[in-house]
């Protein structure tokens, strides 16, 4: 059982981590490890015990893995033409595609060096799915945690309700996106209003672009009032144009009206997490919550969302990034 104990203590410190502080990347990573290591000791232990069933198993999991490749593919290469029908073909809405394309070329890569049996293509195919494998775990860390972080449980009290803006439609209009996000909002202030002992406020948070007619958060509250919400229990922030000063100009309000506030922040669910990392680098005192979103728009979302916080974290993984190519670089000049 000594070979589980790797994967029990990225499980401890995953544990710690979420009682602590949850909006953390370094819990989805700890938690991605404890999986990683625990499938290892599993199949070590089976190794021991059965060298042959590890042998069948070992095979049918890379047959798995190669099938899943291939199904992923064809999933994100969908979805990409899915996307560019509906939402247009601008560059975020085409990362589902390129995800998609870049397995496919990975897959050819493979099939080039099995058939070649070249050194230098081997080289460089390993350092291929090295540096995939690499992105995949983290995205998988990623998405597995952003599940788990929007399952946790939302905290009785708040002082305030938070609603991030996404931009209007034809300068004035709340699309459905930011709908769904305004309903989200109004149903847990409901909740929280009933287990309080003061009114809670809703922040109406975002903007005006430069294509829009009126600041975000004025047509946010404009649609509450629409449909029936108090106007006396909204406050307008208005000066945001990104999710950091969203959350950074909704704090100063909080902090103005009570200190010792607590706060929900209502935002869609693939962006959930990410914004649970900004409020925490910000210093809000508050958790996340995530709104439904448009099956097909999720998968582009999510790969959108795990780039900014690949690159907010950019000294490490390009520096792992690095090495993984530097690794390669140098067992091709050794061979």
């Amino acid at each position: 059982m000594l070979a589980y104990a790797p994967a029990l203590l990225c499980f401890l410190v995953f544990c710690v981590g979420v009682l602590r502080e949850r909006r953390r990347f370094g819990n989805a990573v700890f938690l991605g490890l404890a999986v990683v290591f625990t499938a290892a000791a599993w199949l070590y232990e089976l190794h021991r015990a059965h060298p042959h069933a590890a042998r069948d198993v070992g095979v049918a999991l890379l047959a798995l893995v190669a099938l899943g490749i291939v199904v992923l593919a064809w999933f994100l290469i969908s979805n990409g033409a899915v996307m560019v029908r509906k939402e247009g073909a601008s560059p975020a809405n085409l990362l589902s595609l390129a995800a998609g394309l870049s397995l496919v070329a990975l897959l050819v890569l493979l099939c080039a060096t099995v058939v070649s049996r070249d050194r230098a293509l081997t080289v460089v195919t390993g350092t291929a799915v090295a540096l995939a494998g690499y992105l995949g775990f983290l995205f998988l860390c990623f998405a597995g945690y952003a599940f788990v972080y929007g399952h946790l449980h939302l905290r009785r009290r708040a002082d305030f309700v938070v609603v991030l803006g996404s931009g209007l439609v034809d300068g004035s209009t709340v699309p459905p996106l930011l709908a769904s996000r305004l309903e989200k909002a109004r149903v847990v202030h409901q909740r929280l209003s009933r287990r309080g002992r003061r009114p809670v406020v809703l922040i109406t948070s975002g903007g005006q672009g430069p294509d829009e007619d009126l600041p975000e958060s004025h047509a946010m509250a404009d649609h509450l009032v629409a449909g029936g919400f108090p106007d006396d229990l909204i406050a307008r922030e208005d000066r945001s144009t990104s999710t950091e000063e969203n959350v950074r100009f909704s704090r100063s309000i909080m902090e103005k009206a009570n200190p010792d506030y607590r706060c929900v922040i209502v935002t869609n669910n693939y962006h959930a997490f990410r914004a649970a990392m900004i409020s925490r680098r910000e210093g809000v005192r508050g958790h996340v919550v995530g709104s439904p979103t448009a099956g097909y728009f999720l998968p582009s979302a999510m790969i959108r969302e795990f780039a900014a916080v690949f690159l907010a974290y950019r000294r490490t993984n390009l520096s792992l990034c690095l090495l993984v190519f530097l690794g390669g670089a140098a067992i091709w000049w050794l061979g």
